[in-house]
Formats: structure tokens, sequence, C-alpha cells
């Protein structure tokens, strides 16, 4: 338990690391591109970034760095996924939210609304109730069906959402911040019903869906958190992902894996995952005018071609 505590702090720590230096890295590159280009340089016809302006975003340096920390956070994260119960390892998790609001103060020059700090300071005291009520982990075994339903229902997330925030345009980033959420969530289930794992066997892990749904949920919700870090807040784009990446692994493990509470603390847990989540979806809500107040992204006009 303790070491899977360990494991899943470290692992928020640099998610939420990487999340301000990609936040960084993407408002440098809407910048140049602007700069270079003119007003609108880089924008969908529905006001959102475009591809190319993504990709350009995910070449800076600001922004490598904050992903070779995400990636280093997803190897503890998945440790992490495998050693705790899933309502617990993914709340710790999102608890990067923290980390990200402390330091976009520091490197992106954001003042934090006195609402948003109590809701910071709820998700905290939140974390504690369910550290105190998490009980032992319940299994990794899943039936096939269900990591056949794990990879079809990541593709469909991905995919829809993508088109589903292109659409939406500058108005899209707590959907995309929820979708990306809710991919990674994805990436936890998947880790942690993993076969071939325990004890490793190569063929058993290639021919299993639920490595394909980890990549899908992995790459996907990168690339949504992106957008939304371009168009959004970038506590409130966490704070979205926050709710996708926790809710449903947690259902999840508790309906379907196992996962239980300590004996008579079942209350503690549900009140404490209740409240983690309301508090994060406070920090998106009352975060939601920083993006227009400090420039996640330069204005653009309303409809503009590349």
């Amino acid at each position: 338990m303790i070491i899977g505590l360990v494991t899943a702090v470290a692992a928020s720590v640099c998610y939420g690391t990487g999340s301000v230096l990609q936040a960084v890295g993407t408002r440098r590159s809407a910048r140049e591109e602007v700069a270079a280009r003119g007003a609108g340089a880089g924008a969908t016809e529905h006001g959102g970034p475009s591809l190319s302006s993504t990709a350009k975003a995910a070449v800076t340096w600001e922004f490598i760095v904050g992903t070779v920390l995400d990636l280093i956070g997803f190897g503890l994260g998945a440790l992490a996924a495998r050693l705790l119960p899933l309502f617990l390892s993914q709340t710790i998790i999102s608890a990067n939210l923290v980390i990200t609001a402390l330091l976009s103060i520091k490197l992106l020059g954001l003042r934090l609304k006195q609402l948003e700090w109590i809701s910071i300071g709820v998700l905290c005291g939140a974390l504690v109730m369910l550290a105190v009520a998490a009980g032992p982990e319940g299994g990794h075994h899943a039936a096939m069906s269900f990591h056949w339903g794990l990879l079809i229902g990541s593709v469909v997330l991905i995919a829809g959402g993508s088109l589903i925030v292109r659409r939406l345009g500058r108005s899209g980033a707590i959907v995309a911040g929820l979708l990306s959420g809710l991919g990674f969530g994805a990436l936890g289930v998947g880790v942690r019903i993993l076969n071939g794992v325990d004890p490793f066997d190569l063929a058993q892990l290639l021919g299993d869906p639920a490595l394909y749904a980890i990549l899908v949920g992995g790459i996907g919700g990168m690339y949504l958190h992106t957008v939304a870090l371009q168009v959004g807040s970038v506590n409130g784009a966490t704070a979205a992902l926050v709710v996708g990446e926790t809710v449903v692994p947690g259902i999840v493990g508790v309906v379907w894996l196992g996962d239980t509470s300590r004996e008579g603390l079942g209350w503690l847990a549900v009140f404490g995952f209740v409240l983690a989540v309301v508090s994060a979806v406070g920090v998106a809500y009352f975060g939601q005018s920083e993006a227009e107040e400090h420039g996640a992204q330069p204005k653009l006009p309303e409809r503009a071609g590349l």
C-alpha cells in the first residue's frame, strides 16, 4: 500500500509539472504563429486549433520536456494502478491539479480566484479521506469481452471526441479536457486488467486488446489535452481531465474488479470520491475566464481559414 501511495504521488507530480510545461509550449507556439502569419493563423473554420498548429505546439522544447514527464508519470501511474484500488490511485494521480495550479502561478503568471483555491483545498481534503478509507485492491482479471469492449470504447471515444472538439472550436476546452481524462481513465483500466504481465508472457501481452486500448487512450488523451491547453484555461482543462480519469475508472474498479474500502468506512470512500469530483468541477468552472484574461491562445476570429 505504501509503495503504491508513493508511486501515485510521484506520478501526480510528473503529470502536473508536465501539463504546465505543455501549456507554456502551446502558448509560445501560438504567439509565434500569429506573429509570423497574422491573426487567425492555425485556426479551423470553427475557431479552434488546426491539426498543424497542434503539431507545431508539440515540437516546442517545453512541450517535449512536459511529454517526457508525462511518460514517466504514465509508468509510475501504471504501477500504482496495479498496487492500489483504482478509485484511490486515479484520484491521487488526479491531484496533479494542485501541482498544475501552483506552477501556473509561477510559469504562466496566473492569479487564481479565491473560489479556485477553496476548490483545490477541498480536493486535497477529499484525497485524505480516500487514502484513509481505501481497503485492499481487487483482482486483475476481467472477461475477454471486457477487454474488447474497452478497446472499442476507447477508439469510439477518441475518434468521436476529436471530431466533436474540432467542431466546438474555442468553446471546446472543457469538453476536450474531459474526453482526454476519459482516455487516460481507459488507459488506467487497461493497465489494471492487462494480461501477460505477471508472469510475463509476450505472446499473451501482444494478443490482449487491453494493450491497444492503453495505446489509443494514452495517445488520444494526450492529443485532446493538448487541444484543451491551446484553447482554454490550463487549470480548467486539467480539472476537467481529473473528472474524466477519476470517475469512470473508480466505478469500473468497484463494480467489475472488486476494489473495496476498509470495513465500516465505505461511506467515507463514497463521500471523499464525490467531494473530489465536485471540487475538480469547481476548479474547471471558476477558472473558465482564465483563458481569456491571460491568453491561452491569441484571439482568433470566429471563422478563419488556414
